[in-house]
């Protein structure tokens, strides 16, 4: 089985490779597949989105002759207390290559004053699957948690250091990698994914 994720993010592909590791699957990144595209991500939620991509991606594998199941994500972080922000926009937020850490403080920033309690998120994975049949699928997982008043930790990426887990008493980006593998909303959604996978090759 070849499965080719959708994405040029090293950090996701870490933790893909992580949890596809007990499958005897190939697992590529679009650039070791040798395919390029810019997708414009024009749906109005999360699940939409990895919709176009994947159906996107799955057309140019198709003409380049490869057989491939191709999955895309969908990901960001929802903050209640920010009518939903930054939503499907999270990895633009703020302007498309704003680093992470001017996004965490701005986020931080927003919440000033809001109390604990209102300072719930969660971050929400949306996974698509196009087959080379043509067949889809999908799963949706979601990582619940707060904002917390800071960055820390040196794992994870993204909005990790701000994302409070109030059950450990730890930032997502304090966890061991395979803790965070175990529970996090992209790793949720993957075994959803690998499940799928799985049954449609079988």
């Amino acid at each position: 089985m070849k499965v080719i994720f959708a994405t040029g993010n090293m950090g996701k592909m870490r933790e893909i490779r992580a949890i596809m590791s007990d499958t005897d699957a190939e697992v590529l990144s679009m650039k070791e597949a040798d395919v390029y595209t810019d997708v414009v991500e024009d749906g109005s939620t999360f699940m939409e989105n990895a919709f176009i991509k994947a159906r996107a991606v799955a057309k140019l594998v198709k003409q380049k002759g490869i057989t491939a199941a191709v999955v895309a994500d969908d990901s960001g972080l929802v903050v209640d207390a920010l009518g939903g922000e930054p939503g499907i926009y999270s990895a633009r937020y703020l302007g498309e290559d704003t680093p992470y850490k001017i996004k965490n403080a701005k986020i931080i920033e927003r919440l000033e004053g809001v109390e604990d309690e209102k300072r719930t998120a969660r971050f929400v994975c949306a996974m698509a699957v196009v087959f080379p049949d043509g067949s889809e699928d999908c799963y949706e997982a979601t990582y619940e948690g707060r904002i917390g008043y800071e960055e820390k930790g040196p794992n994870g990426f993204g909005y990790d250091p701000i994302f409070y887990l109030p059950d450990r008493g730890v930032y997502s980006a304090e966890l061991d990698p395979d803790e965070k593998n175990r529970i996090s909303h992209r790793g949720k959604a993957l075994e959803g994914i690998k499940e799928i996978l799985v049954k449609h090759e079988a």
